[in-house]
């Protein structure tokens, strides 16, 4: 009864969904590609051969960043397999594109979980097995692969207790979505007691793969060419993953920096490429001497600041730069993005107080000295004042940052020994 309700809401609201990607596509053309897809129309069909398909979702940026070590393993176990990674948006696509390539011979937006679409999805892609990023749960679209007897993985899976609270008011919704053929590989002993308590039945904590992340020697290489070539001799920070009203915060900090350290630049790297126009016109009335890394501006000794207005370097510039701040937390409705990025350059972090999609990283490395917290303008640039006259602090908290990810690791092998025994007898799941 439930679930029948959830669907004529679907039904009523998908419209108004597909012409509002629509029109977001007069703004960003990327948005009007493929449209058909969001019904169902996906043009990454399975192989006509034998070959079996592993299937892939990761919502966005962020989830595709956080599959990486798992795509990249699953490539190299199963290279008999075809391999489809679904998004729901177009950076997401745009990065699987970066890092994958040719190696994952399909992406498509994942469709809006209306039951005709999701039966006209699988119709197509036929997959023998079903991974999920972290916390997307759809009810149409996990009850079709339950029936098409399609082995199910939530990887790394995580729920905020808020969140938690929220599907236990649809209980009998959820706890069906979840049962049967449905793993979930939880990222910690909290997250696996909530997936629980909202229905599902093989819940297990494997960690977070996101501690996997590969120690990226190209953009270490390459952060530290720049550094030599452009940066020398100057107090770099970056602001990674910024969004608006947290943009605005930053260079209030980076003002207060400059009045005693006239040198000192911001690399400026927004989160959303659909916002760079905006936060160019954005500098440009704040009368900021910037340059744009899309135009290959130079860094002179005037710039003040570097926007990277391009996709895919943001771990470049960490390795380019002394201090490193995390975007999507010094405001409220964001939640945080990768502190581990960073990290695994040896990177001091600093964060805002907002940090609810991922709390239990933030507070590891708050706890160990790896991390700073800063709730505003005023105290971010303090801190990074304070870490600018302290090399050996710097140092401290990057060797600690680095400790942190290295100590974590594991997730990864944890998720692939699920992984294995699925793509054997994957019926066998009850």
């Amino acid at each position: 009864m439930l679930r029948s309700l959830y669907t004529a809401l679907l039904y009523v609201f998908a419209p108004m969904a597909l012409a509002g990607t629509a029109l977001r596509g007069l703004r960003d053309p990327a948005y009007r590609d493929r449209l058909s897809e969001r019904l169902g129309f996906t043009n990454a069909v399975a192989p006509a051969s034998a070959q079996r398909r592993i299937w892939i979702h990761a919502v966005s940026v962020g989830e595709v960043q956080a599959a990486a070590p798992l795509v990249r393993a699953l490539l190299k176990k199963y290279p008999q397999h075809s391999f489809l990674v679904t998004t729901a948006t177009p950076t997401g696509a745009q990065r699987v594109r970066a890092l994958f390539g040719d190696s994952v011979a399909a992406h498509a937006y994942l469709p809006y979980d209306l039951p005709g679409a999701v039966r006209r999805f699988l119709n197509r892609v036929r997959p023998s097995l079903a991974i999920v990023m972290e916390r997307e749960i759809w009810p149409n679209l996990f009850g079709e692969c339950k029936h098409r007897r399609i082995p199910l993985l939530l990887a790394s899976a995580r729920i905020s207790e808020r969140s938690a609270a929220r599907h236990r008011n649809f209980a009998a919704l959820f706890s069906e979505a979840l049962s049967g053929n449905v793993i979930v590989a939880a990222q910690t002993a909290h997250d696996a007691d909530r997936y629980r308590a909202i229905g599902a039945r093989h819940a297990l904590v494997t960690g977070n793969v996101k501690f996997d992340i590969e120690t990226p020697l190209a953009a270490r290489e390459a952060g530290e060419q720049l550094r030599l070539t452009q940066l020398a001799n100057r107090p770099v920070w970056v602001a990674g993953s910024t969004h608006d009203g947290e943009e605005q915060q930053v260079l209030a900090a980076h003002r207060l920096v400059m009045a005693q350290r006239p040198d000192a630049l911001l690399v400026l790297v927004p989160r959303h490429p659909n916002r760079f126009d905006a936060v160019r016109s954005w500098l440009k009335a704040e009368q900021i001497n910037f340059a744009a890394r899309s135009r290959n501006d130079s860094v002179t000794v005037e710039t003040s600041v570097l926007l990277v207005d391009t996709l895919g370097e943001l771990m470049t510039f960490y390795a380019a730069a002394d201090i490193a701040f995390v975007g999507g937390s010094l405001i409220a409705t964001v939640g945080g993005h990768n502190l581990l990025e960073p990290a695994v350059l040896e990177r001091p972090v600093l964060v805002g107080p907002h940090n609810f999609n991922a709390p239990d990283i933030a507070q590891l490395m708050l706890d160990r000295g790896a991390a700073r917290q800063v709730t505003s303008a005023e105290q971010l640039a303090a801190v990074i004042l304070e870490l600018y006259t302290n090399p050996s602090t710097r140092a401290e908290m990057g060797a600690k940052a680095s400790a942190i990810v290295a100590e974590n690791r594991g997730a990864l092998n944890r998720v692939m020994d699920l992984i294995e025994p699925l793509l054997q007898a994957p019926s066998q799941i009850t």
